[in-house]
């Protein structure tokens, strides 16, 4: 594990969490951070350990993940760069209370729990940043609980707005955001990999995505899809879609 670097503060700068925040600020928190590398499916926290650590992602992406009664892999949540995770069981002082795996390679800054309260308490827009995530990802979760009855394509869909809210860019033709692998979409929402590969050719199709590729792109492990980006033109009547 390395101290952080001038790039963790560029992450810093471009992460909501830390919107608002001054220039003084960033590099304070920026020097608290310790930086670590990590493979793609890797177990970084585990239900019922100890809450000692908050996480920064800078690059990369991780699955939220707890199972059922029947020991199914359940996936509560995918996070990408400028997300936190951690942060729950640091401020309850209790215990986790889901897995976290990489899905991706992975570059995480860390705090400990400690110096994470003292950032919340010291930093007046902390707490309010904190206070805006819980209140998007519980928007985002009654969205998931109204539509997890609902046909392939609203599932499919939901699982898009929640990566545009979260990780889209705006360009000039519309909201860009990651094209994960169709087995992490498919865990997220419910369904195959097969069944969430036909319901973005569909969409596809309509004109409701448009998918992007690159020189950079890279096959994912099926090497049927390149990975690269997803191009939402019209996110309101995308949206449309969950009825």
């Amino acid at each position: 594990m390395e101290k952080s670097t001038p790039e963790i503060l560029v992450a810093l700068r471009h992460s909501p969490l830390f919107e608002g925040w001054s220039s003084t600020a960033l590099e304070r928190m920026s020097q608290r951070l310790f930086l670590a590398h990590h493979e793609p499916d890797k177990l970084l926290i585990m239900e019922e350990d100890g809450g000692g650590t908050v996480y920064f992602i800078i690059e990369g992406w991780v699955k939220i993940r707890t199972h059922n009664r029947e020991g199914r892999e359940i996936t509560l949540n995918i996070l990408g760069p400028g997300e936190i995770f951690g942060e729950m069981a640091a401020l309850a002082a209790s215990a986790r209370s889901c897995d976290v795996l990489s899905v991706t390679h992975l570059v995480l800054g860390s705090l400990s729990a400690r110096e994470f309260m003292n950032v919340v308490q010291t930093e007046p827009l902390m707490g309010l940043r904190l206070s805006q995530l819980m209140a998007r990802r519980l928007r985002q979760l009654n969205r998931r609980l109204r539509v997890r009855e609902s046909d392939s394509v609203a599932r499919v869909v939901d699982v898009l707005l929640f990566l545009a809210e979260g990780q889209g860019r705006t360009s000039a033709q519309g909201i860009e955001i990651p094209n994960l692998p169709h087995r992490e979409l498919g865990s997220l929402s419910g369904l195959t990999r097969e069944t969430v590969t036909r319901v973005l050719r569909k969409l596809e199709q309509e004109g409701m995505i448009e998918r992007l590729t690159g020189k950079t792109a890279r096959r994912d492990e099926e090497g049927s899809n390149t990975r690269g980006l997803i191009r939402v033109p019209n996110l309101a009547q995308l949206e449309s879609l969950l009825g």
